[in-house]
């Protein structure tokens, strides 16, 4: 029997957001918690799965406040390492009045890019049922190594690997190097959460059929998840295709944490019913949980600390 339901590698960083002006006019921004994967495992804890992270902050203030933050969010913290010299990465993020974001991002370098191969424990990679990962882990060199040997190591131990691109262009070197690492990202996943924009560029469809069936063709992943933003999410699984619509909110704040809380809703799903036999029910189930959760968030700030509960989401659903 396997100690965590999910463990995930990736970035943990300080997400700077808006939060009104001063008296002399400047901006004011709140330091949240953020990054995708621990978001993720923060709903996945939330609805009461075991998981563990995997990442690197600096040894200083943000980094203790993160690692005090995803603790507090059920997360295992044991597996976060710190750097004495490269400090915690930061992240100014500008809202849109209609919830969507701009990133400017302080990593040049940031901690959560040194993470070495050496850092990956062994026994914690043979000790999950479900392995998630995104790009943001294999920008460098060194981080990437890292991330496919915790890759290796999980599908050794017949782990599902789940994989959510999570694109961020500023972050990448060029676009080139970005599409590789997403490939190399398809080739090893049997859960595919990929946005709206992600699969346009990525596969040249605008049509996300038609982008589904260009993986398809070249990569054999069990379940594909599209997030579609405002026009909600489909599940492609098999010959099935399952499609959801959104639930929009009127108080939409902000948009920070959706498509990880929608993530962390599908694991939980696969989690509970595996990857053999999928229903249409229970895909349609999937997403509206997914959706749902998904909506939630966009009504608060921040993502990791003010995940929805499980009594929350239902409550929307059944409206």
């Amino acid at each position: 029997m396997k100690s965590y339901d999910v463990v995930a590698l990736g970035e943990l960083l300080i997400d700077f957001t808006e939060n009104g002006t001063s008296k002399q006019g400047n901006p004011l921004f709140e330091a949240n918690p953020g990054g995708a994967p621990c978001n993720v495992l923060a709903m996945l804890s939330k609805l009461g799965h075991t998981t563990a992270f995997i990442g690197k902050v600096g040894n200083d203030y943000f980094g203790e406040q993160l690692g005090n933050a995803i603790a507090e969010a059920g997360i295992d913290a044991s597996f976060l390492c710190k750097d004495e010299e490269i400090h915690t990465t930061l992240a100014m993020v500008h809202t849109f009045p209609d919830g969507d974001r701009d990133f400017s991002f302080y990593r040049n370098p940031g901690a959560d890019m040194m993470l070495t191969e050496a850092e990956i424990p062994e026994d914690l990679m043979k000790n999950t049922k479900i392995f998630h990962f995104g790009t943001l882990s294999m920008t460098h060199e060194n981080v990437r190594a890292a991330t496919k040997k915790a890759i290796r190591l999980a599908a050794e131990a017949e782990a599902v690997i789940s994989f959510d691109p999570n694109l961020r262009p500023p972050l990448w070197d060029s676009m080139k190097n970005a599409k590789e690492q997403v490939l190399y990202g398809l080739s090893c996943c049997q859960v595919l959460k990929i946005s709206d924009n992600e699969i346009q560029w990525l596969t040249g469809q605008e049509d996300y059929t038609e982008g589904v069936r260009w993986i398809r063709e070249r990569y054999s992943i069990p379940l594909i998840l599209v997030s579609m933003g405002k026009e909600g999410s489909r599940a492609y699984y098999q010959d099935k295709i399952v499609e959801v619509k959104p639930f929009l909110q009127k108080n939409t704040i902000e948009t920070t944490g959706a498509g990880d809380t929608f993530c962390g809703c599908v694991l939980h799903y696969v989690c509970k019913y595996g990857l053999d036999g999928l229903t249409e029910d229970i895909l349609q189930e999937m997403l509206t949980f997914a959706n749902g959760a998904a909506s939630l968030i966009t009504t608060k700030k921040g993502a990791l600390r003010v995940m929805p509960s499980v009594e929350e989401i239902n409550q929307l659903i059944k409206k």
